[in-house]
């Protein structure tokens, strides 16, 4: 019984502690039940007054009079918004951002998700490629950052010298080793 008891709050309390790291941010939250997140259903209806939660990597930013033209590669996003590094690219598309923001915020390479609204399409250039970019006004923006990890894999000899109490690794030969990316 004693034991019953204890599991009970233990697992609501890793259901609580598990929800809060992967939530969507607050920005982003929207209560439309209509909401598009899939790139592919909004390119093929652009001019529908759609509200749309799409993520991807700022490909180029220009800051106009009244408002700031951010350009996006678009990649598929998880339920958190995170747009996942391990896709390849969907297509591109324009968001315009109210007022000025300081290109340096929004650099080239970075990773950004936009909630906002269908505003059409708009024809422009991809180098020399003409592109047609559907586009849209963004309500919120949130800016995500790439950590990187690295994890070592020791295979192959290995000597554990011990001097008393204290026993120290020491690795003989090569040592294999990867980078990890996570969106944060």
């Amino acid at each position: 019984m004693m034991k019953a008891c204890l599991k009970v709050p233990l697992l609501l309390f890793s259901i609580v502690a598990i929800s809060a790291c992967t939530s969507l941010p607050k920005q982003l939250d929207s209560t439309n039940p209509e909401l598009v997140t899939d790139y592919a259903l909004w390119k093929a209806a652009p001019e529908k007054n759609n509200e749309l939660r799409l993520g991807g990597v700022i490909a180029k930013v220009t800051n106009l009079k009244s408002s700031t033209r951010v350009e996006v590669v678009n990649l598929i996003s998880d339920f958190t918004g995170k747009p996942d590094l391990n896709k390849e690219p969907t297509g591109r598309f324009v968001v315009y951002l109210d007022g000025f923001v300081d290109p340096v915020a929004l650099t080239e390479g970075r990773l950004i998700t936009v909630l906002g609204s269908s505003n059409g399409t708009e024809v422009g250039e991809v180098g020399e490629f003409s592109y047609t970019f559907p586009t849209m006004t963004a309500t919120a923006y949130h800016l995500w950052r790439v950590e990187q990890r690295v994890i070592m894999d020791d295979f192959g000899r290995s000597i554990y010298p011990c001097v008393g109490l204290y026993c120290a690794y020491h690795r003989v030969g090569p040592s294999q080793g990867r980078v990890i990316k996570e969106v944060q």
